[in-house]
């Protein structure tokens, strides 16, 4: 066998192994693009659910007071439904997210924050994980519906709605020694598309009693609600779900269906 057939065959062999890298090294290359691809696709869908469902079903909220104690605690993070009032009605005893109907909360300083805190916070409002809006919401629990009659207090210092004294020691905080469920007394009827709302740390809440000043006279127009708190999220500690506590309505409940 000369030399000649010898380098023949060794180039083809070099020439070979350059066509198989060359091959290889386009195909590795468009293997990266389709997956990158793909996780971008992925990543958008994700986003896209994530914001269908903040918008339409779920999303978080912190607890920026002790309004609501002890039910909840300040900086508490908390799930909430917003089917509700849209698709499921709302109750007597629901704890409820609601827009300021004007002049409930203080004016509030911006917060301010570097450039990364601020689109990382953007990012997780998004998809429901974060709430910059907190701290134009309150929270309350929901007494009155509309048309309701709520009076307190009676001689047992307990409130009643349309005649109907409630038990609301599975919830209500009060100071120590006080069993009035209320430090002022009160007599309203609920006007139309409207609800009385009062927290749930009835010496330490600027709820519907307190507002009778304001433009919505202290209560709260449905169209305000944000939608109906469902489990406390974080911290891992205070995980619950947040009860409606129907067996404090339920006598109120039963003479609604009555007078159908």
């Amino acid at each position: 066998m000369t030399d000649d057939v010898l380098a023949s065959r060794s180039d083809r062999r070099v020439s070979e192994s350059k066509n198989s890298r060359s091959r290889k090294a386009p195909s590795k290359k468009r293997s990266v693009l389709l997956f990158s691809r793909d996780l971008l696709i992925i990543f958008v869908v994700a986003l896209l659910i994530s914001f269908l469902i903040k918008t339409f079903l779920i999303r978080s909220f912190y607890i920026p007071s002790g309004s609501m104690e002890n039910t909840l605690q300040i900086d508490d993070r908390i799930i909430v439904n917003q089917l509700e009032p849209e698709l499921i009605p709302i109750t007597r005893g629901d704890v409820i997210v609601f827009k300021d109907p004007g002049g409930w909360l203080l004016p509030q300083a911006d917060i301010v924050q570097n450039p990364i805190v601020a689109g990382a916070d953007w990012l997780l409002s998004v998809v429901g994980l974060s709430a910059p809006d907190s701290n134009d919401h309150l929270i309350k629990r929901v007494i009155g519906l509309p048309g309701d009659h709520v009076v307190c207090c009676n001689v047992l210092g307990q409130m009643s709605v349309n005649d109907i004294p409630l038990d609301e020691s599975a919830y209500v905080l009060l100071p120590a020694g006080e069993t009035k469920v209320s430090g002022i007394d009160f007599d309203v009827t609920i006007p139309a598309e409207s609800l009385w709302m009062m927290g749930d740390n009835r010496y330490n809440s600027k709820d519907s009693r307190f507002n009778g000043e304001t433009v919505g006279k202290g209560y709260v127009p449905i169209e305000n609600v944000v939608g109906r708190a469902l489990v406390v999220s974080w911290p891992l500690a205070h995980w619950a779900w947040l009860d409606d506590y129907p067996n404090v309505f339920r006598e109120v409940e039963q003479a609604d269906k009555g007078a159908e």
